[in-house]
């Protein structure tokens, strides 16, 4: 038997004989388990725990509460269950922390301050839900099939055959169209071996085991749209694909991915804050339930869950947090959604990871990281991916992970194990966020393995421009603007004007913040065909002042409404520019 379905008679009992921190040995007589969930009492307070390694009669245990007060002979309690979550309708709008407690409820329950040891239903089981069965007695289902749906917010919310079930059902039972509350089951299954088994609106999974309910994972092959130029056209994510966002701190990163939730092309959004300052969480939590979704004109809030945990609450509630967005991103996967599920940030993550080893007193590995640091980072990207589900649509969970490598270094090793494993690497600069360069990824540094909507032979004209461009500006540095050429001055003024007019974004204009795939298709053509181009240009401050009037047009041009009248005007006086400077000839 799996120690998914594993059960016990009665609760065994352990005594707490070691206090380190946030680990905690406890003695048992008995059968234990790995990753099993444990509550330390200590008064009336239950602390929440996992085991982490087990040694003869001893479990070495992470506790997700502060430990203050905890002393050896406090009664461990082990429930021989993994730490799961709830996993149904009314999940989407919530914000949880990293053990799936709501937390606006929780706040409402204990106040200002929140107390340790409480712990809240993540699902409110007397909420009625309008099912609609989608299968009949006597019909054959597999884990993960759907058996009917309720509306959730603007989506179908569809009930599903408990993952932990295995081979062929057979449905016995399903209730007619109504209103059914999480506590009543909705459907009876038979499995092979005739044992009976109630569905309900919700059901429970592991958070730190993959489902795997579906026919077969597929390559990434279509392009996820972020409406930000940058990313589209030179470095694009694949749905189902990973990308990270390494920088130094201030360089961008939560805004980059707070814009990434608002407008890229995905159905339901996670937001992981895992170990962030809780000023950039509160930020988060302020400003996601008053935003407008450009898609739907909803709030935003509807088709996101948040999932919280500052640097002020224990490291361990770090892992959980991360491990529970994943969880609940493949979920709704399972639903035929396109899910995007954004980490901010991993390295947090990994800072807990090291400071848990060292309390284990394992080998320490690079900068005292563990040894397994990029086997659990991997295992955590793997987790993305598009799968064909058993109702023969597709659905996908796209991850991207904010990293915070310590003075913007990308040699050390967290960042390192996370190139390993993406398919995109956005890493911002201090140099580019410093000259208010926005958004602060370096063309120079960043990377994609996945094809875009762009063909590859202009991404790489344009990336050749920079490359160009920059090499022109180091020079330009040591040996002054007066000793470059003609030619070299206006080869470095046409990589920065390809810069400031595509690849920078105003996040505060309502229209240049978010560019759809038709308009940057048609602005960059338009941009290639100018950087191709000859002019007749006869000293170095007539190039500059025709590259500066052309960047302000273009810049202009970038804040109208696409194919407006204003748009086709601006259009024509750009058009009319070039003109007069006599361009020669396309090269």
């Amino acid at each position: 038997m799996s120690p998914i379905e594993l059960t016990m008679e009665k609760i065994r009992t352990g005594q707490v004989v070691k206090v380190n921190a946030n680990m905690v040995t406890a003695q048992i007589d008995g059968q234990i388990i790995q990753n099993e969930v444990a509550y330390i009492k200590r008064g009336e307070e239950r602390l929440k725990a996992e085991v982490i390694r087990v040694r003869h009669n001893q479990a070495e245990m992470q506790v997700y509460e502060s430990t203050q007060g905890l002393k050896a002979g406090d009664t461990v309690e082990f429930t021989h269950e993994l730490l799961s979550v709830k996993l149904g309708p009314g999940l989407l709008g919530q914000i949880f922390d990293g053990l799936q407690n709501p937390l606006p409820a929780l706040a409402q329950k204990c106040g200002f301050f929140l107390k340790r040891g409480v712990y809240l239903e993540a699902l409110p089981d007397d909420t009625q839900w309008d099912f609609t069965p989608l299968v009949n007695p006597g019909e054959k289902v597999l884990a993960g099939s759907w058996l009917g749906f309720v509306p959730e917010k603007i989506f179908k919310h569809y009930t599903l055959v408990p993952f932990a079930l295995s081979g062929s059902l057979e449905v016995v039972k399903i209730v007619s169209p109504g209103k059914y509350n999480l506590k009543q089951a909705v459907a009876q299954l038979k499995d092979s071996s005739g044992i009976l088994h109630d569905v309900f609106l919700q059901q429970s999974w592991p958070v730190k085991i993959p489902i795997g309910a579906y026919v077969e994972k597929l390559r990434p092959t279509e392009p996820l749209v972020t409406k930000i130029r940058l990313i589209d056209s030179l470095f694009p994510v694949n749905r189902g694909g990973t990308y990270c966002i390494p920088g130094p701190f201030g360089a961008g990163k939560t805004v980059l991915q707070q814009l990434t939730s608002r407008h890229a092309e995905v159905d339901v959004v996670i937001i992981a804050a895992c170990g962030e300052r809780a000023g950039e969480v509160v930020e988060t939590l302020k400003t996601f339930p008053g935003l407008t979704d450009p898609r739907t004109h909803k709030p935003l809030i509807d088709r996101t869950v948040i999932i919280c945990n500052t640097s002020s609450m224990p490291v361990a509630a770090r892992e959980s947090s991360v491990y529970t967005a994943v969880t609940i991103a493949e979920y709704y996967r399972q639903m035929g959604l396109n899910v995007l599920l954004l980490a901010d940030s991993t390295s947090r993550w990994a800072q807990a990871m090291r400071e848990m080893s060292g309390r284990l007193e394992e080998i320490p590995g690079e900068e005292a990281f563990p040894a397994y640091l990029e086997s659990r980072i991997a295992s955590f990207y793997e987790r993305a991916g598009v799968v064909k589900l058993h109702a023969g649509v597709t659905g996908s969970v796209t991850i991207g992970g904010a990293v915070s490598p310590a003075g913007g270094n990308f040699e050390e090793p967290v960042t390192q194990a996370t190139l390993k494993v993406v398919g995109a690497f956005h890493g911002l600069s201090r140099e580019r966020s410093d000259a208010r360069r926005y958004p602060a990824i370096d063309p120079l540094i960043s990377w994609s393995k996945y094809s875009g909507f762009v063909d590859p032979e202009t991404k790489e004209k344009c990336r050749a421009i920079l490359y160009r461009s920059n090499e022109i500006s180091q020079m330009m540095k040591v040996i002054g603007e007066e000793g470059t050429s003609l030619k070299d001055y206006i080869e470095y003024l046409k990589g920065d004007f390809f810069d400031f007019v595509y690849l920078q974004q105003n996040a505060f204009d309502p229209v240049d913040e978010a560019t759809v795939r038709e308009r940057q298709v048609y602005l960059l053509e338009f941009i290639c065909r100018i950087l191709d181009a000859e002019f007749s240009l006869e000293d170095k401050p007539a190039a500059l002042h025709f590259f500066q009037t052309l960047r302000q047009l273009i810049r202009t041009w970038n804040s109208v409404e696409y194919n407006s009248q204003e748009f086709k005007k601006i259009e024509s006086e750009i058009l009319m520019l070039l003109e007069t400077k006599k361009i020669k000839e396309d090269k």
